[in-house]
């Protein structure tokens, strides 16, 4: 999926919602527990009933991770049926993945050819060299970590220089030589909203994935606000507040209801657009 691709997207569907399949085992509605795979069972009702409302659905890798080649095995059917029924939905992988070398082709190798995803979320703090390999693939997106919403940020992201400026405006600076914004987006968290104006000096044209909006408690309108651009610029990320809002039998239809209450707010902020 290319930058035009998404954009018609989002407009098409009026939305740029980004559902998260962070899904925990534990979670899981008793009722799936019978089912040969609960996890893809569980992937497959959330898919299905909030794919008329999200241009992308992100998988969280370490909820497949922690069960070894059973919970990457659901992954890998999650990720084939999504491309099978709903083509035109991005599949991004949040791996969080930073080495280098052959470790960091191999990461890519791993996501974008064996998993298949459209986009990968990487950490950028080793340099070029730990983003490169993922670059190399046609058709698909790094996302870079930039300015994350967790209280661990002020350690490092916020740092400043002699000069004033930030280690995270540093990372989107020095960035755009690898790539552009036809290759590569940002992870800005929704807490962080009041600097997506700055941010947005920066990288006035990249799509930013925003994580947050939810149980987390991030502002979608403030969001918007902030950082939406001509082309919307957006990708905005639910996970708990759109898979857990109903732990029982009719988990899907309540994981409808709350992407739909979400995609008509988000509705309303696109139509602002003067396109």
């Amino acid at each position: 999926m290319n930058y035009s691709d998404l954009v018609e997207q989002i407009f098409a569907k009026k939305s740029f919602l980004c559902v998260g399949l962070d899904t925990d085992i534990q979670k899981i509605p008793q009722f799936l527990m019978g089912e040969e795979d609960p996890i893809f069972a569980f992937n497959k009702g959330i898919i299905d009933a909030t794919a008329e409302f999200a241009v992308a659905f992100k998988p969280n890798l370490a909820f497949y991770e922690e069960s070894f080649a059973y919970g990457l095995m659901s992954l890998k059917k999650t990720v084939d049926y999504i491309h099978q029924k709903y083509p035109e939905i991005l599949v991004i992988a949040d791996a969080k993945r930073g080495d280098i070398g052959n470790t960091s082709e191999r990461y890519a190798k791993a996501m974008f050819s064996t998993l298949k995803a459209d986009a990968v979320t990487v950490a950028p703090y080793m340099g070029m060299d730990s983003v490169e390999p993922f670059l190399k693939y046609n058709g698909k997106w790094v996302i870079l970590l930039a300015l994350t919403s967790n209280k661990g940020a002020e350690d490092f992201e916020l740092m400043e220089d002699a000069n004033g400026e930030m280690l995270f405006e540093k990372v989107l600076k020095t960035s755009q030589q690898w790539a552009d914004e036809n290759k590569m987006m940002y992870v800005v968290g929704a807490t962080q909203a009041e600097m997506l104006a700055d941010i947005r000096k920066i990288v006035p044209n990249h799509f930013l994935l925003v994580p947050g909006v939810g149980a987390q408690g991030g502002s979608l309108e403030k969001v918007a606000e902030y950082g939406m651009n001509d082309n919307c610029g957006l990708i905005v990320n639910s996970s708990r507040g759109i898979i857990y809002a109903d732990t029982g039998r009719y988990y899907a239809e309540a994981a409808k209801e709350e992407a739909f209450l979400l995609q008509q707010r988000m509705l309303v902020l696109l139509e602002k657009i003067d396109r």
